[in-house]
């Protein structure tokens, strides 16, 4: 028994020595071998690394309005057992979905409501249960500030109903940033934008995405197992670097002028898609861009398909008669176009086809000079293939950038295509027909004729600039690719186009004419070849007008291109799609530009000369930083009437600019304050004229409809976004209504003019 005992023991005695002698050489080979391994493992996992995200760059105006930046947002998150259990379910779903849907669209209501009852209601396929927190998709995901006030107010109210002590609503918003466009839908496909994940999916959001973006920093620390820092724990800390801020050449009111100029005609007459291009053919910078259907960056979900593409440089067309440039230009050149020179118009034979004037009749024996003002195809065909010959003809092409891409800083350009092989393609090819050209292109084109013959690559980034210390990291000057023609052809080119759109009786251009300004243009109607279809489709037309402004020293160009316009089958209505909305646009954007009124042109019947009359000028004096009473001394010293805008002793702001040449009847109009205190004034019975001189005064964007005098007006929006929509009736409407010229004083207009 004694030894059994001590058997026993000695095992047992033995196992614990053994295991001890285990655990001790455990701990020797974890604490001495392993330990400087094990450690860093362990730091690794107590190690929290926290993405401090990069500010991406914004994207402004050439005056620093802000088109595109970061600003602060939240998403929605639900927390279903926390809503069930306290039977919150339909006050949910009714309150958030009344927040987030359309308004007043009942199928947009009834469709979130669903969807926010779907997510609610969603369990694990392993244990049944609701999930502990489910987002609503696109319209709960990065929603503004403005949007998530609401919701706080809806919890608010919710949490009035439960328990003090436990009111959680179950109705969560996580705070992030996103992309915020604050102007929608303007120049939405220059800037583009990026998605929900931050990615950038179109236009200059992508083209620039490395200029934009910068780049993350980092936060790293050691935490326990609850995530709360240790004391005493080593930090590591990288700043994130945030990205350039990019400026453009796009002047966001001319922008607003050209989407508010086409949308008119695009809902009248219901093309497939519209395109507007305004430049200064000076630098070819670009000062605005616009595409209908366009759409709302913050909403990209939303968009219409194929409404994302930039027409303006990734669509091409047979160009039609504003094609018509290169061969007047290119006869001119060469000495070979002479206005009074005769020939038969209707129809002519080259090799085995007869190509026809618009009209197929003709017009008889006419002038080259009528020819171009009736726009005449035969003109053309006879300048280019009789006069010019192929070789100089194909080479004015190229010169004038055809065929090949422009360059423009934005993505998706498209080259064109001009490869005429035989006699009868170069002849359909002098007046636009048979090669196809880009919106870009043509404006190219146009900007050398009007600066005085030199062909320049567009472009509508101005610079990029470090956001923290505003230096300016890359600048984009203008470019001039080559001398195509003269300034001397250049000249004549834009007193033969003055034409076209002063000539009231048989000007293809006229409804493009502006009183007091010399406009050069041409339209464009070309027949619109189908795929699918053999030659050309009947009824299918692209109307184009192309034209820049004053002649004597160009500021604007703008191109405007529908997309088959419906027209009801009679081409010759194609004069009123692009035209009218070039004279709104170019009308506007003269005035806001402060390029005053300064001729009168007098074209009863085609010439070959162009004639002009001046009226006695004088020009607009510097008054800025003087007090009232010395801007009263000199003008009345001057002879010219003013107006008081705001209150205050100092002149700050005046229109016409100075230095503006203006008729001495021409009232200057004075800024006494800064615009956001001064009220609207009542510009009832105002001609279109001064009315726009006080929108430039005051910094309102402008549209108007009619002609004539101010009869009514209605004032929009708030401080830089103001719009401010003008009706014209002529002085005779005016003079048998009275009282409807009065009636924008009714509506947010108030007298805060003083006239002297």
């Amino acid at each position: 028994m004694t030894k059994q005992v001590m058997l026993r023991s000695l095992l047992i005695g033995g196992g614990f020595t053994l295991l001890f002698a285990v655990l001790i050489s455990r701990l020797y080979w974890v604490q001495i071998v392993q330990g400087e391994e094990l450690l860093s493992q362990a730091k690794e996992k107590w190690a929290h690394d926290k993405e401090i995200p990069a500010v991406r760059g914004s994207i402004v105006d050439r005056s620093g309005r802000v088109l595109a930046e970061d600003a602060p947002s939240y998403t929605v998150a639900l927390e279903p057992r926390t809503i069930m259990e306290k039977g919150l379910e339909l006050d949910v779903i009714k309150g958030l979905a009344a927040i987030l849907s359309k308004p007043d669209d009942a199928g947009s209501l009834i469709a979130m409501e669903e969807r926010i009852r779907t997510r609610l209601n969603r369990k694990r396929e392993d244990t049944g249960a609701y999930y502990a927190q489910v987002e609503l998709g696109n319209e709960g995901w990065k929603i503004d500030a403005a949007t998530a006030d609401k919701i706080k107010l809806l919890k608010a109210e919710l949490e009035s109903k439960l328990d003090k002590k436990n009111n959680s609503t179950g109705i969560l918003l996580l705070p992030q940033r996103k992309r915020f466009y604050p102007s929608e839908k303007l120049a939405s496909h220059v800037i583009g934008y990026t998605n929900k994940e931050d990615k950038p999916a179109m236009g200059l959001e992508l083209a620039l995405d490395n200029y934009l973006k910068g780049s993350p920093g980092w936060l790293i620390y050691e935490k326990d197992r609850y995530g709360v820092e240790l004391p005493d724990s080593q930090r590591r800390y990288k700043a994130a670097v945030n990205g350039n801020n990019v400026k453009l050449t796009l002047d966001k009111n001319i922008q607003f002028y050209l989407e508010s100029a086409i949308e008119k005609s695009f809902d009248k007459y219901k093309p497939k898609s519209m395109t507007a291009i305004a430049v200064d053919p000076q630098t070819m910078e670009i000062l605005g861009l616009a595409n209908v259907p366009n759409f709302n960056p913050n909403k990209y979900w939303e968009m219409k398909e194929r409404a994302d593409i930039n027409h303006a440089v990734a669509s091409q067309y047979e160009p039609g008669s504003t094609f018509k440039l290169v061969t007047l230009a290119a006869s001119l050149e060469q000495g070979l176009f002479n206005p009074n020179e005769t020939y038969q118009s209707g129809s002519i034979k080259i090799a085995d086809r007869r190509l026809h004037d618009h009209n197929i009749s003709g017009w008889g024996k006419i002038t080259y000079l009528e020819g171009l003002l009736r726009s005449s195809n035969v003109a053309f065909v006879k300048l280019g293939t009789e006069k010019l010959g192929q070789d100089k003809l194909r080479e004015a092409i190229d010169r004038f950038g055809f065929g090949v891409k422009t360059g423009v800083d934005l993505p998706g350009e498209v080259p064109g295509i001009v490869n005429m092989r035989f006699p009868s393609e170069f002849a359909t090819a002098t007046y636009g027909q048979g090669l196809t050209a880009t919106a870009i292109q043509q404006v190219t084109a146009y900007a050398a004729v009007a600066n005085g013959g030199k062909l320049m690559k567009p472009h509508i980034i101005k610079e990029i600039t470090n956001p923290e210390t505003g230096e300016v990291v890359e600048k984009f000057e203008p470019q001039v690719v080559r001398q195509v023609i003269s300034s001397q052809t250049a000249s004549k080119v834009s007193e033969y186009l003055e034409q076209v759109v002063s000539n009231q009786e048989i000007g293809t251009g006229k409804r493009a004419h502006i009183d007091g300004y010399r406009i050069a243009g041409k339209t464009g109607t070309a027949n619109k070849v189908v795929s699918g279809e053999k030659g050309y489709a009947e009824g299918k037309w692209v109307i184009s007008f192309i034209g820049y402004a004053p002649i004597e020293n160009p500021r604007i160009l703008v191109a405007i291109i529908a997309d088959e316009p419906d027209l009801g089958g009679n081409y010759q209505l194609g004069g009123e799609v692009a035209a009218p909305a070039f004279r709104e646009i170019v009308s506007q954007s003269l005035r806001y530009l402060g390029v005053a009124p300064s001729t009168v042109q007098v074209q009863a019947a085609p010439a070959s000369t162009l004639t002009t009359g001046l009226d006695e000028t004088v020009q607009a004096p510097e008054l800025t930083g003087k007090s009232v009473e010395e801007a009263r001394e000199l003008l009345q010293a001057s002879g010219l009437s003013f107006e008081l805008h705001g209150r205050g002793q100092t002149i700050v702001g005046q229109s016409p600019m100075p230095g503006a040449d203006i008729q001495p009847s021409q009232p200057i109009y004075l800024r006494l304050s800064e615009t956001e205190s001064i009220d609207v004034p009542s510009l009832s019975g105002k001609s279109l004229r001064d009315a726009l001189e006080v929108c430039s005064l005051l910094k309102l964007r402008c549209t108007y409809t009619g002609e004539g005098y101010v009869a009514d007006q209605s004032l929009e929006g708030e401080g830089e976004e103001r719009v401010l929509t003008l009706t014209l009736k002529s002085y005779r409407e005016l003079q048998q209504a009275p009282a409807a010229a009065k009636t924008s004083e009714s509506k947010g207009a108030k007298p805060t003019s003083v006239k002297q």
